[in-house]
């Protein structure tokens, strides 16, 4: 301890750490958070860190960042385990296995409750609709899922459309109805948007949709029938005639569903696969005993948070401790990291199968968080085996399709780092920056930024920029106005530093700025670097070639190299290609959204002075959307409920 890297404080509050379950969360100089783990006994578990020389592993080079340290202490393990993984959900620590967040998962949503008397609620409210959802339920309408992909939602909107022919349009549109649409010719919908069904018959085929989306299938194939008899016994035989033809759309679904299995609800399966140094988490969903399909997970940081986890002191003894019986395999860790991250926000489902056996004491905080003891099968048989197999196969081909994809990408790196005679030794940290203008005759002009780094698009670090006061149409004054926006602050920290190292979180010069266009936007970039005082080598145009035709690009460089044709089949354009046309996408997509915006009118209804929620929804339903106000003259306008003169000008200006 005396010849310990660190401060005494740090050591002395290790020292006064309790023996109680508890969170700890390390930080470097920076103020960057390096590590969060969880212990049954903070003071012991802590202590371990810094009581040996741990030499040049990666554990040993993790602890001698440490220059801060912060603890939670809680009153069960469990407890720790659910802040531990929320604490690297939402914080990102470097030496923990990462999951990419995500709170986008899709359900299928049925607004509102059907009325059983059809009586005292508007005639959106007595027919409800079923959409397409993103975002957090409330207590309002009813969700049903989540669903893998989105392709999955609408699948199931489909069926139920075949089926029991509910509706799917919006409010705004359903109310302005005058006669029905083609889903109606079609056989996809009863069309009540002009009483071709009664409230009751909707109410009942919306509960029958409900009764097929939690998997009674069985019970509900039962009552279609009786009701069917009911209605022949009544001499209705038109009425038995759309039971039956219920019934027979409905079993030929579910004669289609392979995977169908009337005795399963919600169950979620979990296959886990390694290889390479990479790893894939597969997510299998079964709902209303229906196989949705999956979805695929990557997971970052892998093999500093595996060897970190697997070196780390005491870790055997604490798995013993909690029933573990020694260390665990690196596919259980990654498993139960997927599982603590995933569940912390989404709703567990009846049970799980897993392809390895996680820690108890992952299973035993989960169910405590559910309020409900969660099944987790790690043998299964019969159906679950077999969707259990399929998902391991799964996991097993989307490693494949990865690795294939990053040995691929980290050629044309490669390739890249050759053409341009750049260093080889840190590929994986290269990074590129692009930059592109895009507008319409001078319109709503963006520039767009997009990041190449570790051999992969960083989408979160995408930026856009509003070009402003220049001439509409001048690319190349919104060239120089981008790029001085982006790097004049890169400049500042370098002349802060003096030529010393700049600290961790300061703005830093890419390898690689690269700009779509020729001579023109390369003069212009190298003034804006010159008169910064950056390096301009960096700086590379993408000129189109003769007859701009693709693979006869050919790069400019500011600081007077020669041009250079790297040939059409060069896996060095086909990156530069790649990181070019991303950036055009990127910029083309941003202006015609604020293209959009300037055209319906910048302005949104919620912040015109004087519109509520109330007077919005009003000025929505009766015109139809945005655009239906914003081509409203005043007077229309006055016309609806709660909009004075005065408002109705005011409206009219803003949209204007």
């Amino acid at each position: 301890m005396a010849s310990s890297p660190h401060s005494p404080e740090l050591l002395a509050q290790v020292a006064a750490l309790p023996a109680l379950p508890g969170v700890y969360r390390y930080f470097d100089a920076q103020e960057q958070l390096l590590y969060v783990g969880k212990a049954r006994n903070l003071k012991r578990r802590v202590s371990s860190y810094f009581q040996k020389d741990h030499g040049g592993t990666r554990i040993g080079h993790m602890v001698g960042k440490i220059v801060r340290l912060e603890t939670t202490v809680v009153r069960t393990e469990a407890e720790a385990l659910l802040l531990e993984n929320n604490l690297i959900k939402t914080q990102h620590p470097k030496y923990n296995i990462l999951f990419r967040d995500d709170k986008s998962y899709p359900y299928l949503k049925i607004t509102g409750t059907a009325a059983q008397d059809g009586q005292g609620a508007a005639p959106s409210q007595r027919f409800p609709r079923i959409a397409y959802y993103r975002g957090s339920t409330d207590k309002k309408h009813r969700y049903f899922g989540p669903y893998p992909s989105a392709w999955a939602v609408k699948e199931t909107i489909e069926l139920l459309q075949k089926v029991f022919r509910l509706r799917t349009c919006e409010d705004t549109v359903f109310v302005h109805r005058t006669r029905p649409c083609l889903l109606y010719q079609i056989r996809r919908c009863t069309a009540p948007c002009v009483g071709h069904v009664s409230p009751q018959d909707y109410a009942a085929d919306v509960a029958d949709a409900q009764a097929l989306l939690t998997g009674e299938t069985s019970t509900l194939l039962a009552q279609l029938q009786q009701r069917m008899l009911l209605h022949a016994d009544k001499l209705e035989y038109e009425q038995a005639g759309q039971i039956r033809n219920q019934i027979t759309a409905l079993a030929k679904v579910l004669e289609q569903q392979a995977m169908e299995s009337s005795d399963e609800r919600d169950v979620d399966i979990l296959a886990v696969q390694v290889q390479g140094g990479r790893a894939c988490v597969n997510l299998a969903m079964v709902r209303g005993g229906r196989h949705l399909g999956d979805r695929a997970y990557f997971p970052s940081q892998l093999d500093d948070a595996l060897a970190l986890v697997s070196a780390s002191p005491q870790a055997g003894v604490e798995e013993e401790e909690e029933g573990g019986g020694g260390l665990r395999s690196a596919q259980a860790h990654i498993l139960g990291a997927f599982m603590a991250q995933h569940y912390a926000d989404q709703v567990l489902p009846s049970a799980i199968v897993l392809s390895d056996e996680v820690d108890p004491l992952l299973l035993q905080a989960l169910s405590e968080q559910a309020g409900r003891k969660v099944p987790a099968i790690t043998q299964p048989r019969g159906q679950r085996r077999i969707w259990l197999d399929l998902a391991q196969q799964g996991a097993s081909l989307q490693l494949t399709r990865l690795l294939a994809e990053e040995g691929s990408q980290q050629q044309r790196t490669r390739a890249l780092a050759e053409a341009l005679d750049l260093p080889q030794e840190q590929l994986d940290a290269l990074r590129i920056e692009c930059f592109d203008i895009s507008h319409t005759a001078g319109e709503a002009t963006q520039a767009s930024c997009v990041v190449f780094a570790q051999h992969k698009m960083q989408s979160g670090q995408y930026r856009r920029f509003n070009i402003q006061g220049i001439t509409g149409g001048d690319d190349y004054a919104a060239m120089r106005q981008v790029l001085t926006r982006r790097y004049q602050p890169v400049a500042e920290a370098l002349q802060a530093a003096g030529g010393a190292e700049l600290p961790a979180n300061a703005p830093r010069l890419p390898d690689i700025v690269l700009v779509d266009g020729g001579k023109g936007q390369v003069s212009m970039a190298r003034e804006v670097f010159e008169q910064l005082g950056l390096d301009v080598s960096r700086i590379i145009g993408v000129e189109k070639g003769e007859g701009r035709k693709v693979g006869l690009e050919e790069l400019v460089f500011a600081d007077g190299r020669p041009k250079v044709y790297l040939g059409h089949d060069s896996a060095a354009l086909m990156l530069i290609a790649q990181i070019r046309d991303e950036a055009h996408r990127f910029a083309i997509t941003g202006m015609r959204a604020a293209r959009a915006r300037v055209r319906t009118g910048s302005s949104s209804l919620e912040e015109i002075p004087g519109i509520g929620p109330k007077r919005r929804a009003r000025l929505l339903q009766r015109f139809g959307g945005v655009r239906g106000v914003a081509n409203a003259s005043e007077q229309e306008l006055q016309t609806v409920e709660g909009i004075s003169a005065q408002l109705a000008h005011d409206i009219y200006r803003a949209l204007h």
